[in-house]
């Protein structure tokens, strides 16, 4: 017999503690499926409902009692701009909204209930495959109609990859306060439901203190974060505090410097701790690889294996597979977890599976004799310099691994490349390092200096609001 999925749970789980919140309450599984089932009540299935989160038992009630009646949320941040919210229900038309109490209602109040109220639209249900679990906007484009579509298989198969290969148990208590609209936020809470385990759920960040009273009060086990989180635990000097509950670390929504992969994984090894470098997709649901902590020094800078029931290989320009080692291509995933696609109509909800298992990631990668893999860049953030090949990325990494502290970004287009920086150093300074570095002339670089880096919830560089500057 399989077991349940994670929106529903086993009769053993009952009295243990699903969720603690900002405040110390604590929600048993029990209570939390007779909250879930209260609102699955009210919702017809294959409707269509906008679940506006925050990171309160609230908002995971709308989530989960979404999956279990059959209805498909969209999964959107409840501080979302307003002008944004409108072009998207003008797109989308939901027929429920999950909102919370603060927020003024439009349409009819069908329940109040957890801190959050459904709001009844009258907006019929579009045309949708019953496989059809969940939608969520791509990495960076919260504003835009274009959405991820995920099954219900996508979504347990990939739960049940995390939790074999971070072996979670029943005693894990994450602190989970990345954004549940995002994907990785979204997994760590559906890997933890499906094996017993305890949310620590907050709204508060690593750079708040409560955060840190939080994860101490609460004896958090693990915690999460996206490149930008690690370099700010690096400045706020988190290898140098007292956490001895916590035994496991993840980073994923893109790739960690280098230095910082090296420091964190040296520390953790001196800790007794695990770390691990993670990959993934919206695309495919959450992860598709990662480094085991035991690889993390020897092959710093590297993302990793596939993860169980998943697997990679590389393209060459002419779309061949790359049979040979230490060769950039580019990187294809296969698994279950794969999406069925986009959608960017609503009428493209009614559409069928066009990923077929197959996702063509968009990022240049390499893979060594031991079968890790190496992502170099984003096949789209590649330039041309004067002839030469120059990855994007590769320059933001040089530079933080070279001015400390400093914060940056790189954007432009063949023979021009400009660059985003924050902090003490000059433009000046940069350009000499820059020259130097990649011998390109002066004229190659145009170093601009601006407060602060424009980054969405879940910390990944929003370039084109740079480019418009």
């Amino acid at each position: 017999m399989s077991k349940p999925p994670f929106w529903h749970w086993p009769s053993e789980f009952n009295h243990r503690a699903a969720v603690i919140d900002d405040d110390g309450q604590q929600v048993s599984y029990l209570q939390l499926s007779d909250l879930v089932d209260r609102l699955a009540a009210c919702l017809s299935p294959r409707t269509l409902l906008f679940c506006l989160c925050e990171n309160t038992p609230g908002a995971l009630v709308g989530y989960l009692a979404c999956l279990r009646a059959g209805a498909v949320p969209l999964m959107l941040d409840n501080a979302l701009d307003a002008t944004l919210a409108r072009d998207l229900f003008a797109v989308w038309r939901p027929g429920y909204v999950w909102q919370p109490e603060s927020r003024a209602v439009v349409g009819e109040v069908v329940l109040r209930h957890a801190g959050y109220v459904l709001v009844e639209t009258g907006e019929q249900a579009p045309e949708m495959p019953d496989e059809l679990g969940l939608l969520m906007t791509t990495s960076g484009s919260t504003g835009s109609p274009k959405l991820v579509r995920q099954t219900y298989r996508n979504l347990q198969a990939n739960c049940d990859s995390i939790v074999d290969y971070l072996d979670i148990t029943v005693h894990e208590r994450p602190v989970a306060y990345l954004p549940m609209n995002y994907v990785f936020g979204l997994s760590i809470i559906n890997s933890h439901l499906a094996v017993g385990a305890t949310l620590l759920l907050t709204k508060a960040s690593p750079l708040q203190s409560p955060f840190w009273q939080f994860v101490k009060t609460h004896q958090a086990t693990s915690l999460s974060g996206v490149p930008y989180t690690f370099e700010m635990l690096n400045k706020l000097r988190f290898m140098r505090m007292a956490l001895p509950h916590l035994t496991t670390l993840t980073q994923a929504g893109g790739k960690l410097a280098p230095v910082l992969q090296d420091a964190f994984a040296h520390w953790a090894q001196q800790e007794n701790k695990r770390f691990f470098v993670m990959y993934g997709a919206c695309e495919a649901t959450s992860r598709m690889g990662f480094l085991p902590p035991d690889l993390c020094i020897e092959k710093n800078g590297a993302m990793g294996q596939a993860i169980p029931g998943g697997c990679f290989e590389l393209l060459d320009a002419q779309g061949e597979v790359i049979t040979q080692n230490d060769v950039v291509g580019e990187l294809v995933y296969y698994g279950d977890n794969v999406s069925l696609g986009y959608a960017i109509c609503r009428e493209d909800l009614a559409r069928g599976d066009d990923n077929q298992g197959r996702l063509v990631t968009g990022d240049m990668a390499s893979r060594d004799t031991m079968g890790i893999y190496t992502i170099v860049g984003r096949k789209k953030r590649f330039l041309k310099v004067f002839g030469n090949r120059v990855g994007l990325d590769d320059i933001e990494h040089r530079l933080k691994a070279s001015f400390a502290g400093i914060e940056c970004a790189v954007g432009g287009e063949d023979d021009h490349i400009r660059v985003w920086v924050t902090g003490a150093y000059s433009p000046v300074e940069i350009k000499q390092f820059l020259t130097g570095t990649f011998q390109f002339h002066h004229s190659a670089f145009d170093v601009r200096q601006i407060e602060t880096i424009p980054k969405n919830a879940s910390g990944k560089t929003l370039y084109a609001q740079l480019e418009a500057l």
